[in-house]
């Protein structure tokens, strides 16, 4: 059944199993083949996806993803979170690793369709970001 709750659950266990426990294995259960990306740093589909997850986790081994807000309704969710962790498993984003701690807010609105997540758009806090990896002053 496709209901703002159901859809909320789903996304719910897909950000705890990926972005909590940094576990790409689970992606098939819960990301359609095609899933479509609004983050240009983000590759599309699935694999895309998985390929920057891997780079993300490898570089920020300690990543965390703490969640603050669900919003859903009709087929979207919106997640409000902090993500923080410490960049010193190698380059991220353009930027070689420093050993800076991160701690950034992120709103993820994603759309769910037939059960699996079809698509995603995200607001960060990139100043914040940027700055705490050293790509601007």
């Amino acid at each position: 059944m496709n209901t703002p709750e159901n859809n909320k659950e789903i996304v719910k266990n897909f950000a705890t199993s990926v972005f909590v426990n940094h576990d790409l294995s689970t992606l098939d259960k819960y990301m359609r083949d095609d899933y479509i990306q609004h983050n240009a740093d983000v590759p599309q589909g699935m694999e895309g996806f998985t390929q920057f997850f891997m780079a993300t986790f490898k570089a920020i081994p300690d990543f965390r993803y703490d969640f603050k807000q669900f919003i859903a309704g009709d087929d979207l969710v919106a997640v409000y979170s902090t993500c923080s962790g410490t960049h010193t498993g190698g380059e991220w984003l353009g930027q070689a690793a420093t050993g800076n701690r991160l701690d950034f807010d992120v709103v993820d609105i994603f759309r769910v369709e037939n059960g699996m997540i079809a698509e995603h758009w995200d607001v960060a806090d990139t100043l914040n970001l940027f700055r705490q990896i050293g790509s601007i002053e």
